[in-house]
C-alpha cells in the first residue's frame, strides 16, 4: 500500500510542484490538496491521509494554529513545509515543538538540481514520518526534568569537547539534553540536520532555555566552557586544537553522507582534536550519518553514547552507530545527559560511565 499523502498549501504553484515530486515516489500517493485548514479539517476526515504537509503561512488560519488543534484531536504525522525567513523559521520550530516531526525548507531556486534535491529530501522525510506513531508526542514538549550539578573543581573540564549529532526529530532531544546540563561544562558542539536561517533560530531559542549560553557556530571562533554551538545550516562545523584550547572551523566543502552540515565530519574532528577527552551522543534521525565518526571517537579513547529506539522518533543513526560496536552506552536523552555529567566529572582515565 502507498503511504497516503495530503498536501496543504495555499500557492497554487507550489500546490502543483509538491503533488508532482511527491508523485514521483512509487511508495507515495497524493491523495489531496487543501488551500487552507479549514478545508485540510474536512479532507483528514473525509481520506484519512497517512502524513500531511503543511505550509506555515496561510490564510484564514496560520499553520501552527491548526497544527495544536489537529495534534490535540486528531494527531497524525506532519511535515512542515517552510519558506527561508526568519518569520518562518521561528514557527516552524515551534511547530516543532507541536509535534511536528520534521521540517524542510521550499527551494529557493528553479532549476532542475535544485528541485530534484528537495524531491528526494522531502519523499525521504515524509517515509519516515508516515511510520511514526504521534499519538504518544502530541501532548506538547517534555519538561526539562531535573538539572544536574557540574563538577566543582573548574579544571576536569580542560581538554574536554562534547559533540551531539541528530536528524530527524532531534531538536525536542536536544533541547532536553541541554536543558539537563549546567554551565560548568565542557564546549559542546552540535551537528543538527537543519535548513539555513532556521539554525541560527534553534541556536537563539536553545540559548533562551538553557542555562548554558548557546549560539550558531561561526569560523575560528574560540570554544569555552559553558557554551553549546550549533553548526549553521548549509556548512560543515569542525573542531581544531589551538594550543591548550579549541576553535570552531566552519566551511562550506562538499556534503558528507548527503548532509551539510554533517554528523561525521564534527565527530571525527572531535575525534582528533580531544582524544580521550571527548565524548559524543549520536540521536534520532535516519540514515548512518554519524556512525563512523562515533567510531572514530571510540577508537580514540572517547566515550560514546546513542539514544534508545523507544525514545527516538526515528531509530535509524543510532541504530547503524550500535550496529558498529563502538556505542559504550544506549540511553533515553535523560540517561545521555547524565552519561556526560558522569563523564566529565570522571574524566577520561576515570572509567568513562560505563
Amino acid at each position: 500500500m502507498p503511504i497516503r499523502v495530503l498536501i496543504v498549501e495555499d500557492s497554487p504553484v507550489m500546490q502543483r510542484l509538491l503533488a508532482d515530486l511527491i508523485g514521483r515516489g512509487p511508495d507515495l500517493e497524493v491523495v489531496g490538496v487543501a488551500a487552507d485548514p479549514y478545508e485540510a479539517r474536512a479532507l483528514v476526515k473525509a481520506l484519512k491521509p497517512d502524513v500531511m504537509t503543511l505550509d506555515v503561512e496561510m490564510p484564514r488560519m496560520d499553520g501552527i494554529t491548526f497544527l495544536e488543534r489537529l495534534m490535540r484531536l486528531h494527531p497524525m504525522p506532519v511535515v512542515m513545509v517552510s519558506s527561508l525567513t526568519e518569520r518562518d523559521a521561528e514557527a516552524s520550530l515551534r511547530a516543532l515543538e507541536l509535534g511536528a516531526l520534521d521540517v524542510i525548507a521550499k527551494p529557493r531556486a528553479p532549476d532542475g538540481q535544485a528541485l530534484a534535491d528537495f524531491g528526494v529530501s522531502i519523499a525521504e522525510k515524509l517515509r519516515a514520518a508516515a511510520r511514526v506513531a504521534v499519538a504518544a508526542r502530541a501532548d506538547g514538549p517534555r519538561p526539562a526534568g531535573r538539572m544536574l550539578e557540574g563538577p566543582a573543581d573548574k579544571r576536569l573540564l580542560e581538554g574536554q569537547l562534547i559533540a551531539i549529532g541528530a536528524s530527524t526529530g532531534g531538536t525536542e532531544v536536544v533541547r532536553e539534553i541541554l536543558q539537563r546540563l549546567p554551565r560548568e561544562a565542557p564546549p559542546i558542539l552540535i551537528v543538527q540536520h537543519m535548513p539555513e536561517m532556521f539554525t541560527r533560530m534553534f541556536a537563539k531559542r536553545l540559548n533562551d532555555q538553557c542555562r548554558l549560553a548557546v549560539c550558531e557556530a561561526s569560523d575560528r571562533q574560540k570554544l569555552e566552557p559553558g557554551h553549546a554551538y550549533i553548526a549553521p545550516g548549509n556548512w560543515h562545523l569542525s573542531v581544531r586544537r589551538s594550543g591548550k584550547a579549541f576553535e570552531a572551523r566552519v566551511e562550506q566543502t562538499e556534503p558528507v553522507n548527503r548532509h551539510r552540515p554533517s554528523v561525521d565530519v564534527l565527530f571525527g574532528s572531535v575525534a582528533a582534536a580531544a582524544a580521550a577527552g571527548a565524548t559524543a551522543a549520536i540521536l534520532t534521525g535516519m540514515g548512518g550519518d554519524g556512525a563512523e565518526g562515533l567510531r572514530k571517537i571510540k577508537a580514540a579513547g572517547g566515550y560514546t553514547l546513542a539514544q534508545d529506539e523507544a525514545s527516538c522518533v526515528v531509530f535509524g543513526m543510532p541504530k547503524i552507530a550500535i550496529e558498529t560496536g563502538c556505542v559504550d552506552r544506549v540511553a533515553a536523552p535523560a540517561g545521555i545527559a547524565e552519561r556526560i555529567m558522569q563523564r566529565i566529572i570522571e574524566g577520561p582515565r576515570g572509567g568513562g560511565a560505563n
